[in-house]
């Protein structure tokens, strides 16, 4: 079909009633987010961990597949990954990271902050599209359902034209998030590259929310909720296509960032509970080797080992095998052996982050 990107801001009406009401209640849940995100003292364990969690949902949706499993042992060797896919969603976590970083000390999103993200991805160095031929296909039919802008001129225009619209307000006084939905739609609609553009995309999300001072560290990842109402996501963005359907494009973003705040809000919750729960266990029973880097190596990442110990404790070698033993024995942690090298889980917070990953349910 035939649809052309224009150039931003948008002509027509975007904040409609039921826009408007809807948005009310997902500037409510996020801010609430914003907030619960500051009661876990140690922000990396956040960071970290959600980062894992929205670069598994985000990959899943181009049906780059791996566990949690394998995705947690990958991240905690020093090299080598268990499949090319768990490289590739390692590499997406790696892509968000430093992306947060750049934005938080810039408070820019640019054109070449948007460049790194997609070559940090692994999925191609060859910048924004120069040559012809890309269209976008249905999984099962083969139908061309989009064909993007072709020339390599139009799409620098696009993204020159969306840089600017992400970084000064001055041209659109829209709300954030409803800026935010049309800036996902544009990027996607432009496919500025040959590979990776749901995924660099996905990042430009959280990222944007990030720069506007909606969220202090990157916790709201919406790629659980595009995956589990996938198709319902492609039918909105072609949708906008081709019968300029924005209300309803725009009213699905706004549920999807209603729905995960809420849940992220609850995985939090969690998190610092089961870190009460160790704390007590730890302090009771072992009160001779309890201490808050102790209990922050246990949660920055469901396995730790001795080399980990080591480092944030300052312990020799020794010390450090011995403290993972008696977190054994009291329960807290299990041994396993990963390629040759033993590692220590935390079941408890696997186990809620991988439960994170159920369903969302509508509020």
């Amino acid at each position: 079909m035939n649809y052309s990107p224009p150039l931003l801001p948008l002509s027509i009406e975007l904040e409609t009633k039921p826009v408007l009401k809807k948005l009310m209640k997902a500037h409510q849940a996020l801010a609430e987010l914003k907030g619960v995100g500051g009661i876990i003292p140690n922000q990396n364990i956040l960071i970290n961990s959600l980062s894992l969690q929205e670069a598994k949902e985000s990959s899943a949706i181009e049906s780059i597949i791996t566990t949690h499993d394998e995705l947690y042992k990958s991240e905690v060797l020093a090299r080598g990954f268990w499949s090319l896919d768990t490289k590739e969603v390692r590499s997406y976590a790696e892509s968000l990271r430093k992306g947060y970083k750049t934005v938080k000390k810039t408070g820019l999103l640019t054109n070449n902050n948007i460049l790194e993200i997609q070559e940090t991805l692994g999925a191609s160095s060859a910048g924004f599209r120069k040559l012809p031929g890309t269209e976008l296909k249905h999984d099962r039919t083969g139908e061309i359902v989009y064909r993007p802008p072709q020339d390599g001129g139009q799409i620098l225009l696009l993204m020159n034209d969306l840089e600017k619209f992400i970084n000064d307000d001055t041209i659109s006084d829209l709300d954030s998030l409803v800026k935010m939905a049309v800036i996902h739609h544009q990027f996607e609609s432009i496919h500025p590259f040959y590979d990776g553009n749901g995924r660099t995309g996905r990042i430009i999300n959280i990222l944007y929310l990030v720069k506007n001072n909606l969220l202090d560290i990157p916790v709201l990842y919406l790629s659980r909720y595009i995956n589990q109402t996938k198709n319902e996501y492609y039918r909105l963005l072609q949708l906008v296509r081709t019968n300029q359907a924005w209300e309803q494009w725009i009213i699905y973003i706004l549920e999807g960032v209603e729905r995960i705040s809420r849940q992220t809000i609850r995985l939090i919750y969690g998190i610092k509970d089961l870190m009460q729960r160790h704390k007590h266990k730890i302090r009771e029973e072992l009160p001779r080797i309890y201490s808050q880097d102790l209990l922050n190596n246990l949660f920055s990442h469901p396995y730790t080992k001795i080399d980990f110990i080591v480092r944030d404790l300052g312990v020799n070698r020794a010390t450090a095998a011995k403290y993972l033993k008696q977190l054994m024995k009291i329960g807290l942690l299990t041994k396993e052996k990963v390629k040759k090298e033993n590692f220590y889980l935390n079941k408890e917070l696997f186990d809620l982050l991988q439960n994170a990953g159920r369903p969302c349910e509508r509020v």
